[in-house]
């Protein structure tokens, strides 16, 4: 399978995951996230040639993701509706979310490798709307504020440049991608 095909692939699954669990969660069907990222990361990792390296990423992310969104969410920065875990422990399906994004590092997002400052404005301005696309879509109990936007915006800024270190150290990879 050529590089192209690989890149487009990931890209379909990772916006099919995502509408799946914040739609899912809209609905009520706070589980779908969870299955839906099932087959997202089985064709995800058999895609791969590191296979190992991939899941350390995703399970550092789904950790990392974990305490972040349980952090904000105690801070009173977001509210997503829960399941499962009592708040403000982030629930299921944001994490898988946090599974999907690390699941783009190394193919359709590896043009951030190495680019470390490119990574964090990436993350400041994503990280937010992504929250604030899915707080509008009704995935959580209210939008955020402006100060809630900003410190996700420098939570993010963070989060995403250490994010693309890990995916490059996990992949054993020592070069940019072209």
């Amino acid at each position: 399978m050529n590089d192209l095909t690989r890149k487009l692939i990931n890209v379909a699954l990772f916006q099919a995951a995502w509408f799946a669990a914040v739609l899912g969660t809209v609905r009520g069907m706070l589980w779908l996230g969870p299955v839906a990222m099932i087959p997202t990361l089985a064709i995800h990792l058999a895609l791969q040639e590191n296979r190992r390296g991939e899941v350390k990423l995703l399970l550092a992310a789904g950790v990392l993701g974990f305490l972040f969104d349980t952090a904000f969410a105690a801070g009173g920065v977001f509210t997503p509706l829960q399941h499962l875990f009592p708040r403000p422990f982030s629930p299921p399906w944001m994490i898988c979310l946090w599974l999907n994004f690390a699941a783009t590092l190394n193919v359709s997002m590896a043009w951030l490798r190495g680019r470390y400052l490119l990574a964090v404005l990436f993350g400041a301005i994503g990280g937010p709307i992504a929250y604030y696309s899915g707080a509008k879509l009704g995935a959580t109990e209210a939008l955020p504020t402006t100060t809630g936007m900003l410190l996700l915006a420098i939570g993010w800024g963070l989060m995403t440049p250490l994010l693309v270190w890990l995916a490059q150290a996990f992949s054993g990879s020592k070069k940019a991608p072209v």
